[in-house]
């Protein structure tokens, strides 16, 4: 069965250093569309906000004679990051955080102006191939999850939820239809006792879910969920993109590759408001003057997907959606307008 992610990894033209702990040497998801849609430049200043592996980095690094900051919550991306930044002469800076807090992390870094921002969204092949971080169904490992190695584990998220608190996580960020069932099979489980494992939680989902799409193991969608909880992904991302907003100077482009629906719903609406005119409000709920103009304009019409080639290459990489957008010059919207609507289209 195949886990749906990120990969972060190294491509097989960069050597695949195992000194640095590249496991196998594969392209970054959608590499040359990113590269396509940043449209890299000789010194100019781009941001990686999820380093991860250094895949689109290092990209952007051969692409032109640049420079690229790179944020990660994850301490074994950041000593990795620490090492590869040795290779670049100070091309290449790697910041430890939450991208949703890139204003603030990148002062301390550079003032200057940002000319690309890319963001790979969801877990890296690098933190879901180690059971030791309790991320995948297919190995044996703590009921961890937490990318910066911080706060609540997953099996603290669970014993913290009544059966509906976890059926309504489940069936909203893992949007899974047999939510209930798997709640009521995941209490039953931890009044016998306490779920702290990763295959005693795959089993449990295993088999209280009756059906599931061909070629995904049953507990993708629960595991989905436990690990945007843990982690906040949702909230991070609305932080991210609004933080990408004030930061791309005009004409700076924005490319985000995501991996699931509730994610790719996320940008795409966010770009939608932003490259339309906001509402002017009424004398009952005025809208800010700063909101009316577009802060961006969209790349392409259509999402991005990878090709039958790339998918061939890296099965992990076949729900992968790209869109990308060019900033205006017009100012940032209010917070008020940050987070998008988690409506369905």
């Amino acid at each position: 069965m195949i886990e749906q992610h990120q990969d972060h990894s190294l491509s097989a033209a960069q050597g695949g250093d195992r000194r640095l702990g590249a496991p196998t040497p594969h392209v970054p998801v959608l590499v040359d569309a990113v590269l396509a849609a940043l449209a890299p430049r000789d010194d100019a200043l781009y941001v990686d906000a999820t380093f991860g592996r250094g895949g689109y980095s290092v990209a952007l690094l051969a692409a032109a004679r640049c420079r690229v900051v790179g944020f990660d919550r994850d301490p074994e991306a950041i000593r990795y990051g620490h090492e590869l930044a040795e290779r670049y002469s100070g091309r290449l800076t790697i910041v430890e955080g939450r991208f949703g807090e890139m204003i603030r992390l990148l002062a301390p870094v550079t003032s200057g102006p940002i000319a690309g921002i890319a963001f790979d969204l969801g877990v890296s092949s690098a933190q879901l191939d180690k059971p030791e971080r309790g991320f995948s169904f297919r190995f044996d490992g703590p009921l961890d999850m937490r990318m910066s190695r911080e706060g609540q584990t997953a099996a603290d998220l669970i014993a913290s939820l009544s059966e509906r608190q976890l059926a309504e996580l489940i069936g909203e960020l893992g949007e899974e239809r047999f939510a209930r069932r798997v709640a009521r099979a995941i209490g039953a489980a931890q009044r016998r006792q306490p779920v702290r494992r990763t295959v005693e939680l795959a089993e449990v989902v295993r088999a209280a879910v009756p059906r599931s799409e061909p070629g995904q193991d049953p507990a993708t969608r629960t595991f989905q969920a436990l690990r945007i909880a843990v982690n906040d992904e949702l909230g991070e991302l609305d932080r991210g993109l609004a933080a990408a907003e004030q930061l791309l100077t005009a004409g700076g482009r924005l490319a985000v590759v995501s991996f699931h629906s509730l994610e790719d719903r996320r940008v795409k609406q966010f770009l939608q408001r932003r490259s339309s005119r906001a509402p002017r409000g009424s004398r009952h709920a005025p809208a800010p003057l700063a909101a009316a103009a577009p802060s961006f304009r969209q790349l392409g019409r259509r999402v991005v997907r990878p090709d039958a080639a790339e998918i061939a290459r890296n099965p992990r990489a076949r729900a992968a959606r790209l869109r990308a957008a060019e900033r205006t010059a017009a100012p940032a919207w209010p917070a008020d307008f940050a987070a998008p609507s988690l409506s369905r289209p």
